[in-house]
């Protein structure tokens, strides 16, 4: 299998499975002399680990991080640096699985489960880990969540967050979401009033044992102007395909997204004002990227994850040999994956502003050009 490896400067290789004895990835390019330690990561791994609620799979994972290499610590670093630091060589890093219960999908071992990786798999390599989906289980996101964790450290100036801002039919009012709601809540919804909401929805769904959709939002803030490249570099670009790499993404938006195209040329624009500090723009329908490069406003996304596909309600389908089979698929899945993708949509929208922020540093030597100025601020 190839492309595990995503990023420029700032590259992710990720490993493993999810029925495997562990799982992790490989971090290349970070700079060296960046303060970094277990505790640094696990923080965000907590974010995303399962077992926490009724509402995501109940498979039990402590998801402890071990870092194998990159690192490195001495008096010289301690009194420097405050302790264990980058040495710019790759950073290994190790998630042990502990709970894998590999016969619960013994029944789909020659079926194809609608909705999932199954078939196409098949159709590509002649064959699958059908443990729980393999490589192509999304528990391999616990892997780009510890890379974020780094990516995060990469650029500390720039504030990643985001939020569940629709479940099913069920959406927060753009106007209500108060970022420091998410962390108030299982949901990590940016509206408190939408909790007991959503909460409703999805104990109907859970005991019916079927699942649902959801949106979620992220915004970066801190961005300076400058980061991307006009033309096949796009900072949006990259921005959508990494979020799309997600398990269940189906859809992505920058800034105003698909609601541009109802949007007048008047509406849409973004005017600026010149203010103390830099360009003031009254509004941010560019989600903070323009012509693939970012304008110093926050950088906005929302994407879109699709219902669980395993469901205990049975569906058609085909086995290896090609026979129409009835299949429910059982074992331990998320009711709505949505949920525990914050963390790693925060993740992957990290590793993209890393990874721009030292493609810009290598090619311009960093800063910006400020108007009515003739020299790189």
């Amino acid at each position: 299998m190839s492309h595990n490896t995503f990023g420029h400067l700032f590259r992710v290789t990720t490993w493993g499975e999810s029925h495997g004895p562990a799982l992790g990835c490989v971090v290349d390019g970070c700079p060296p002399g960046i303060a970094l330690t277990e505790a640094d990561i696990q923080g965000f791994l907590d974010k995303r680990r399962p077992g926490q609620g009724k509402f995501v799979t109940q498979r039990q994972e402590p998801d402890a991080v071990r870092i194998l290499s990159g690192v490195f610590a001495d008096e010289r670093t301690a009194r420097e640096f405050g302790g264990q630091v980058t040495t710019g060589t790759p950073i290994s890093l190790m998630i042990e699985n502990v709970d894998q219960r590999s016969k619960d999908y013994s029944e789909i071992a020659q079926a194809f489960r609608p909705g999932h990786a199954d078939y196409p798999y098949f159709a590509k390599y002649g064959v699958r880990d059908y443990r729980g989906g393999g490589r192509s289980s999304a528990r391999e996101t616990a892997a780009r969540v510890a890379a974020g964790a780094i990516a995060r450290k990469v650029v500390p100036g720039v504030r990643i967050q985001a939020a569940v801002v629709q479940i099913g039919p069920h959406a927060v009012d753009p106007a209500r979401i108060d970022w420091d709601e998410t962390l108030n809540n299982p949901f990590w919804c940016p509206d408190a009033d939408m909790v007991p909401v959503w909460e409703e929805h999805l104990e109907k769904v859970r005991k019916a044992g079927s699942s649902t959709g959801a949106v979620v939002a992220v915004e970066a803030v801190g961005v300076p102007a400058g980061w991307g490249a006009p033309l096949y570099g796009k900072l949006d670009a990259e921005l959508a395909a990494a979020l799309m790499s997600i398990n269940a993404a189906k859809g992505v938006e920058i800034g105003a997204g698909f609601a541009a195209a109802a949007l007048s040329g008047e509406e849409n624009a973004d005017e600026m004002r010149m203010g103390n500090e830099g360009p003031l723009f009254s509004s941010n329908k560019a989600g903070g990227v323009l012509g693939g490069i970012s304008t110093g406003q926050p950088v906005t996304a929302r994407v879109a994850f699709k219902p669980t596909s395993s469901i205990l309600t049975p569906r058609q389908t085909l086995d290896e040999q090609g026979r129409g089979i009835e299949l429910r698929t059982k074992g331990r899945h998320d009711p709505c994956v949505g949920i525990r993708a914050v963390p790693v949509v925060e993740a992957m929208t990290a590793c993209v502003l890393a990874d721009a922020f030292l493609r810009h540093r290598a090619q311009t030597g960093g800063g910006a050009f400020a108007p009515g100025a003739s020299a790189r601020a």
